[in-house]
């Protein structure tokens, strides 16, 4: 049975300061000797992230400039009188408006009849990326938009840092470097070049579970609960910290007081915004109610993902949300799942990891949401990487360049001019 191997504690990160990484000289030349060993740590595999991000980017770009069907639509739902602005709508649309705005938190009940049953409103989109929207805008002159998109852009190096260390600490250098490739063509990725949260949560949820991959338990604590103010996604990353301090005091290997710490306050971020919104409302559930009567986005225990799954698969299309080859590919993105889980399981893969996910896959496969983003939702599942990393670094350097050229290509043309384009991202 194949295992992954276990490398030394820090040997794939980075010192603890930038003074502590030299030999007593001067602070500059610690700096300097901090940056050279960052870069020659993770440069490989960020370089390898960012050319395949830009061939696939420059791919998306391309069609939907050729298409233009964007100039036809109102701007808040994919039109754009420019290319580039196709890509602060939709959701982008709703983190502007916190941005700029803030909060309004409130359950307006619609007239009788109508589909949904509170009026939507910017509550369900959790403040930490739209709070570093708005920091980055006042600190460096960027309108929202653009500081929107530097935000996501540094965010999915950090996360394709991330995913090189998780990996490398686990196998290899070489299986680290075509983790973070994958992460940059996944079917989803379109969506991490855009005013969207998700290479900002990916970022935390990756380095926190290095924290706790190289037993820095306070810090994994503390990561979690920022994560926890970015997506409600961040509940698989605290239940997957709470197994592995739970694992950690059962052992008694780091004590009690830090894994313990780690436990308590990583949900702190994540209950205290829902706490808060559902304050604000008068209605402590209320959070849910506006996902569920507004967003039409609750847990129904996979029912309409069985329902996709059937329609698909059989030829129907009598289900909600109905996207033809954004539902294709999804449903074929699904059924690989349970092949990869097995291998990362087979992988003997620390428990947390497992952990954290299943139950991503479980909160997103669960949920009624729309079906053709089942792509984007699976990108905090990184740990999948791992398996697929494995299986390709047995291959040639030659035939790696050609399958994630090719793959960089598709992935613009799927996760970024169907989703946006011709979906909903």
């Amino acid at each position: 049975m194949s295992t992954i191997s276990s490398r030394p504690a820090d040997e794939y990160s980075l010192p603890d300061s930038p003074a502590d990484d030299g030999d007593g000289g001067p602070e500059g030349d610690g700096l300097k000797q901090w940056t050279q060993r960052a870069a020659r740590r993770f440069g490989p595999a960020l370089a390898v992230f960012g050319v395949l991000k830009l061939l696939g980017f420059t791919t998306f770009m391309y069609l939907l400039d050729a298409s233009g069907d964007f100039r036809t639509k109102e701007y808040r739902y994919g039109g754009a009188a420019h290319v580039w602005d196709v890509l602060q709508s939709w959701d982008g649309w709703w983190y502007q408006q916190v941005a700029e705005k803030g909060y309004h938190p409130q359950l307006v009940p619609l007239a009788a009849g109508q589909m949904m049953t509170v009026d939507q409103n910017s509550a369900a989109f959790f403040p930490l990326y739209p709070g570093l929207m708005r920091l980055v805008s006042d600190c460096t002159g960027l309108g929202l938009y653009g500081a929107g998109m530097l935000v996501s852009v540094v965010s999915s190096f950090v996360a394709a840092a991330g995913i090189f260390a998780v990996t490398a600490k686990l196998t290899d250098r070489r299986t680290g470097i075509i983790a973070a490739a994958v992460w940059a063509v996944f079917p989803g990725s379109g969506a991490e070049w855009a005013v969207y949260s998700d290479s900002l949560f990916v970022a935390l949820a990756a380095w926190a579970c290095y924290a706790v991959l190289t037993r820095r338990w306070v810090e994994a604590g503390v990561i979690t609960l920022v994560a926890g103010l970015n997506r409600p996604t961040a509940s698989a990353l605290i239940a997957a910290l709470g197994v592995a301090a739970l694992i950690a005091l059962y052992q008694r290997r780091d004590g009690i007081l830090r894994p313990l710490v780690a436990m308590l306050i990583s949900p702190l971020g994540l209950f205290g915004y829902v706490f808060w919104v559902g304050w604000r409302m008068g209605d402590l559930t209320g959070y849910f109610t506006l996902q569920r009567g507004a967003w039409l986005h609750f847990f129904d225990y996979g029912q309409h993902t069985a329902n996709v799954l059937r329609g698909v698969l059989f030829g129907h299309s009598d289900y909600l949300f109905g996207y033809p080859t954004e539902d294709l590919i999804a449903v074929l993105l699904v059924l690989t799942l349970p092949v990869l889980l097995f291998l990362l399981v087979r992988l003997r893969t620390p428990a947390f990891l497992i952990v954290y996910t299943l139950v991503t896959i479980v909160m997103v496969l669960g949920s009624q949401q729309i079906f053709g983003n089942t792509s984007r939702y699976l990108l905090p599942a990184f740990p999948l990487f791992v398996p697929l990393a494995v299986a390709l670094r047995r291959v040639s350097l030659p035939s790696l360049v050609m399958i994630f050229g090719l793959t960089a290509a598709a992935s613009g043309w799927y996760a970024g001019y169907v989703i946006f384009e011709l979906g909903v991202p």
